[in-house]
């Protein structure tokens, strides 16, 4: 009987120090993979943001240029900022403030190259915020061929045959917080700082 009362006694023993060991082997699973939980959250979340982010700038940059395009251009050579650009923007800014995008303060001071206005505002230290807004009202692509058009709305060599357009690019400033979420892995994420949309309308008028 004593045996079996010693055999009794040694396995809850040995039980209770199992059960200690399995608890102890969790912890430090949990420890090890936590970072790479972190990770996943946090990529979801954050390239989720700017998904949205460009499908929204898209729609703006699309919209905001037929809307130009479809303005008069007898007015693009005053000295005063047009008609048609005033329109642009403040179809751009009330656009973002629609969809709960801050517009960074942007105002309509803006000097001028030629046919294209560029709005921006810079960010710093105390205000992240970051948009340039450039809005091209003589943008000029081949009839036939070309490439798209860049987030500066440069014109292209017309080459043979050239269409007059208008040409609206905004590049955002995102904040991306995968790269100090990745450096827990002890790895380094190089991501673009800005998310850029650009659209393009032939001019009516």
């Amino acid at each position: 009987m004593r045996s079996c009362s010693h055999r009794r006694k040694w396995n809850a023993q040995l039980g209770r120090l199992v059960g200690h060991d399995d608890r102890a082997a969790q912890l430090v699973e949990f420890a090890v993979s936590l970072p790479l939980l972190v990770v996943f959250v946090v990529g979801i979340f954050d390239f989720s943001g700017a998904f949205t982010l460009k499908q929204k700038l898209t729609n703006i940059t699309r919209d905001a240029a037929r809307a130009a395009a479809a303005e008069p251009t007898n007015d693009l050579t005053s000295t005063a900022t047009p008609v048609s650009v005033v329109d642009t923007f403040w179809i751009v800014d009330n656009y973002l403030q629609a969809n709960n995008i801050n517009d960074c303060g942007m105002s309509l001071g803006a000097s001028p190259s030629g046919l294209t206005w560029t709005f921006s505002v810079v960010p710093s230290a105390g205000s992240p915020c970051g948009i340039t807004l450039t809005i091209n009202r003589g943008y000029y692509f081949p009839a036939a061929g070309g490439t798209p058009a860049g987030v500066d709305c440069l014109p292209q060599p017309p080459g043979g045959s050239a269409v007059i357009a208008t040409c609206v690019s905004i590049r955002y400033v995102y904040p991306w917080r995968f790269g100090r979420a990745a450096s827990l892995l002890g790895s380094a994420v190089t991501l673009p700082t800005t998310i850029n949309a650009t659209a393009v309308a032939m001019n009516e008028n």
